[in-house]
């Protein structure tokens, strides 16, 4: 990717100086943008992506299990620090992480997932972010992203240019029989191919590393949780749930557990994450054990590919599949809105208080007296 931005600066700059050795400046631009994005992206760019997708962050009183369970997998994978833990206020169940670091790491779920999901399949959403942060994938999307973003730049300016300059086509065939004509109208035909062709394989590239992390991410969580069947059940949930996220584009999908543009059709090779149904397949393919190197077995045994994960990486270590645990989910779609309403509510900083009587009071944070009264019996109770 690297090289098709250095690629697509020199023949642009080439075409626009009419000569070869003007093309050496447009490396020199190119880097430039390239390194100004991706300074934004280390410095805030964890922030722009919480920000942008509405999350906000939650106390261990809001959901007690959810922070259980990023500390569970915190220990099982050796963190440094506790991420933060967000939640984002949107139907759709999905999942990300975020941060350049295991020392600066976030963790978002949607409220969707968190009412969706029981405590296996949330605890396998978790290990498979947690996953991403041990691997630091988000760096590796983040320094691909920002190349991405740099070819798409120029190539846009560029063409655009190009669309405005047709408009005195007079001045600049002159400025072109001045400068040699031919030569540089070959080196300007040249440039507005790269400019056209260099997104697309730049984008073909990033694709294919999304989609390669995402399963390195499934084989770590399952080695994490020992247990495939809590992910797969929880892949398979989300696939269910057809509901794009209002929040997400196609810059910030590839972060999602799964395509969070899933009301989108997109060819394979275009798109971010790998087919669910696939992943579901191999996840519960693993029925010797939990470890990468099952997950390996699994994946060639289901796609008949060549492997996944790197050689280095694969030990003779024995990971053991332990039995679910017991706890279930309220399949009723009603409770699961009622919950994910009072979920948010938490988020925003409503009070509950239960009266004498049963009702559950829902106190808003702009409640203007100390007292509340009942709807149901009359009793009043004090709004601390």
């Amino acid at each position: 990717m690297g090289l098709v931005l250095a690629a697509l600066g020199y023949i642009i700059a080439a075409a626009i100086g009419g000569s070869p050795e003007t093309g050496w400046l447009g490396i020199l631009i190119a880097s430039a943008i390239w390194l100004i994005m991706t300074l934004v992206s280390f410095t805030s760019g964890d922030q722009i992506l919480l920000a942008s997708s509405r999350a906000a962050p939650v106390t261990p009183e809001v959901h007690p299990q959810l922070f259980n369970i990023v500390e569970e997998m915190k220990i099982a994978a050796g963190l440094p620090k506790m991420p933060n833990i967000y939640i984002i206020n949107d139907p759709a169940p999905n999942a990300f992480a975020t941060g350049r670091n295991p020392q600066n790491a976030s963790v978002a779920v949607t409220a969707g997932l968190l009412t969706r999901l029981n405590r296996d399949e949330l605890q396998g959403v978790i290990a498979h972010e947690v996953s991403h942060i041990v691997h630091r994938d988000i760096l590796f999307v983040t320094l691909a992203g920002v190349l991405l973003g740099s070819v798409v730049l120029i190539s846009q300016v560029f063409l655009r240019g190009m669309v405005y300059s047709s408009m005195s086509a007079r001045r600049y065939s002159s400025r072109g029989s001045s400068r040699g004509g031919g030569g540089q109208a070959l080196l300007m035909l040249l440039a507005v191919l790269l400019a056209i062709l260099a997104p697309l394989f730049t984008q073909l590239l990033y694709f294919a590393l999304s989609r390669r992390r995402e399963y390195l991410a499934d084989a770590g969580a399952a080695r994490l949780t020992r247990y495939p069947e809590g992910l797969a059940s929880a892949l398979e949930k989300i696939a269910q749930q057809d509901i794009p996220m209002e929040s997400a584009n196609q810059v910030t999908a590839p972060m999602y557990i799964a395509n969070p543009l899933r009301g989108k059709k997109y060819l394979n090779l275009y798109s971010t994450h790998p087919p669910i149904e696939q992943r579901i397949r191999i996840l519960r393919n693993m029925s010797q054990g939990a470890s990468l190197a099952d997950y390996e077995q699994s994946y060639r045994s289901v796609t008949h590919k060549a492997g996944m994960i790197p050689q280095s990486a694969l030990s003779k270590e024995t990971v053991s599949i332990r039995p679910p645990s017991t706890e279930k989910t309220d399949p009723s779609s009603l409770n699961q809105i009622r919950a994910m309403g009072d979920l948010m509510r938490k988020v925003n900083g409503f009070k509950f208080l239960t009266c004498p009587c049963g009702v559950i009071l829902k106190i808003p944070p702009n409640f203007p007296t100390g007292k509340a009264q009942c709807p149901h019996c009359g009793h009043v109770l004090s709004v601390s």
